[in-house]
């Protein structure tokens, strides 16, 4: 049986944040678990929350669930479960965009809740994230793995309790000689880099449409490289 996120599934007010939920937020948690049954792809963009980190190259996942919800004209997202969610249809297939609010490092306490809410397993996710082990413009799908020092895909890890869990890795550009890692991905790409991070989001979103159409040993594939 795949591992299940251990979240409880009902929440009432106030969260465990402190914050106040809506009664709009509160609807949508406590859904009859038949209503969500049909949900069966989630896909989760990490980043930091905040205009001051939407062009580093942290926020690289953040960029391409954006993308996403763009060109698939999915309906405004909600702001519940600590992260925004969208739902919609990515080539006939019902999928969940989410964009973690806790930060890149407590990535993983969102994920938890959303694998609780809506009855997913680590293996129904496919999670985006930058990693500067990989040559900018250059990806990375796999089904498994540890972190590689990622600590947003860390949280998730700890907060699920396994490895198992699909993700696609996009090169940012490795470490500068004697440069410090967080002031690196916390930075901006360089203007002559920025061609090159553009064609990042968009081959990292056909990668996803690849995933969905056609199934993740066709995607690493053809985009893996």
């Amino acid at each position: 049986m795949p591992a299940r996120c251990s979240e409880p599934r009902r929440f009432v007010l106030p969260d465990r944040t402190g914050n106040i939920l809506t009664g709009q937020e509160l609807n949508l948690l406590n859904q009859p678990r038949a209503m969500r049954a049909s949900l069966l792809h989630c896909i989760i963009g990490l980043g930091n929350p905040g205009p001051q980190y939407a062009e580093t190259r942290h926020n690289v996942g953040f960029r391409v669930i954006d993308l996403l919800a763009q060109r698939h004209r999915f309906p405004s997202p909600q702001h519940m479960l600590q992260a925004v969610i969208g739902e919609g249809e990515i080539g006939g297939a019902q999928v969940l965009l989410v964009k973690p609010m806790t930060f890149m490092n407590e990535s993983g306490r969102a994920v938890a809740r959303v694998c609780a809410h809506f009855d997913l397993s680590p293996e129904d996710l496919l999670v985006i994230y930058d990693d500067i082990n990989i040559d900018l413009g250059m990806l990375r799908l796999r089904r498994a793995g540890s972190s590689g020092g990622h600590k947003g895909m860390q949280s998730i890890i700890d907060y699920l309790g396994t490895e198992q869990i699909p993700r696609l890795r996009l090169g940012i550009g490795r470490l500068p000689p004697g440069a410090e890692a967080r002031g690196f991905v916390l930075s901006p790409f360089e203007s002559e880099e920025e061609e090159a991070a553009e064609e990042l989001i968009q081959r990292a979103f056909a990668a996803v449409e690849c995933v969905l159409a056609e199934g993740m040993e066709a995607a690493m594939r053809q985009f893996n490289g």
